[in-house]
């Protein structure tokens, strides 16, 4: 009958258009906004930008201007008070709770707007039609009642909530709250899971905030990008053009010594031969170490586990004092936790010559293999032979 709509379906049929519906959007806003729009990772077709932009209207309401600007706002201050959403300045019960909030605030804020929303759409329909947000969600609302009757009213209500619990409460809260790390940022982020499906790839939170300019966010082999599968399957299909990627490294054989190419990799490819150091030499010894420590030590080692892999920067007093206690007992992973500072603050040296850089690698290899260290000595050996197979 009339009231059923133009397309009945049962519970089930509707069920699976939420989930098509509420895909859509979450790819929309990964690969059009996210990594099309805030961080130029690649270029799109102008039709499929523009159907992503209008879907985005239609479901979220969102503008493109103000999505970018606050994104760009949280990269350029992270975990502090004047990031937008960062649970470690508002709290992880209110990111989670009221994100979609505190995202309207920030987006209220012109000044903030002005400075990281530049290079947005400025066209026609963006100044004339999409800025009128309660139209967009309205005439959604219409379609899904004429399409589906009565069950149309709940796949509204789950498109309009989609994005506000998962982007802008679980991804901008829990991702920055709990979870596994590839790379030792500066930041608190995480991911979520090794499979981006869900969210379309943003799971993968604190691989984008490794290397934010990338179209990819996977990183390990292990790891699903399904918002980098589309991005492909639109690469062939001549809709879009990946502009940057995270660098790859491959470990040839060792050379003699340092050279402009090596240097080059590790450079480029800092936080992998960090996070390697952390796998290869922190792990190794510190396990090597619990093996055949006594209980009492055993469970202090256990316990400064985290911090020693991670170099977490949100460790409190207490922990900082217990970790320098387990330094004090033991030379091994005194000796690791040394030369992985070292190694950090090498590449902090952002304003250093390739000469300096060349000298300070080496005198840091030299060293490291006469510690007898033996997980160091190997991965000063790894150093040498670190290569870059990608952009």
């Amino acid at each position: 009958m009339w009231y059923d709509g133009l397309c009945p379906l049962p519970w089930w049929g509707v069920a699976l258009v939420a989930l098509g519906f509420t895909h859509l959007t979450c790819v929309a806003v990964t690969v059009y906004l996210h990594r099309h729009q805030a961080h130029r990772a690649l270029a799109l077709h102008p039709l499929l930008a523009h159907a992503f932009r209008a879907w985005l209207w239609l479901t979220t309401g969102m503008r493109t201007r103000e999505w970018i600007a606050v994104h760009r706002r949280h990269h350029a201050r992270v975990e502090t008070p004047e990031d937008p959403h960062s649970p470690w300045a508002f709290g992880i019960r209110r990111v989670l709770f009221e994100g979609a909030e505190l995202y309207q605030a920030a987006a209220r804020d012109p000044e903030l707007v002005a400075r990281y929303g530049q290079g947005a759409p400025d066209d026609f329909l963006e100044c004339s039609v999409y800025r009128h947000d309660r139209t967009g969600v309205g005439l959604m609302l219409v379609a899904d009642v004429v399409l589906f009757g009565p069950e149309g009213l709940a796949l509204w209500a789950v498109q309009m909530i989609w994005i506000p619990v998962f982007a802008a409460g679980i991804i901008n809260g829990l991702a920055h709250w709990r979870g596994y790390r590839n790379f030792d940022t500066a930041d608190a982020s995480t991911n979520l899971t090794p499979w981006g499906i869900l969210i379309a790839g943003e799971e993968l939170h604190n691989n984008h905030h490794a290397y934010a300019g990338s179209a990819r966010f996977s990183a390990k082999p292990w790891e699903f990008d399904i918002g980098w599968a589309y991005i492909r399957l639109f690469a062939l299909c001549r809709l879009a053009r990946i502009r940057k990627l995270a660098p790859c490294l491959c470990i040839a054989a060792p050379k003699p010594a340092l050279d402009g190419e090596t240097l080059r990799a590790l450079v480029r490819g800092r936080l992998h031969v960090m996070s390697d150091y952390a796998e290869r030499v922190v792990r190794r010894v510190h396990r090597e170490e619990t093996r055949k420590a006594d209980a009492a030590t055993r469970r202090d080692l256990k316990a400064v586990r985290r911090v020693l892999l991670r170099a977490d920067r949100r460790v409190d007093e207490g922990a900082r004092e217990r970790l320098a206690a387990v330094l004090g007992d033991c030379a091994p992973l005194a000796v690791v936790h040394h030369f992985q500072e070292r190694l950090r603050g090498i590449f902090a040296e952002r304003a250093a010559t390739q000469e300096r850089l060349l000298a300070l690698f080496q005198e840091w290899c030299r060293q490291a293999e006469q510690t007898g260290v033996a997980a160091l000595a190997d991965f000063a050996r790894r150093l040498r032979g670190y290569s870059l197979t990608g952009p």
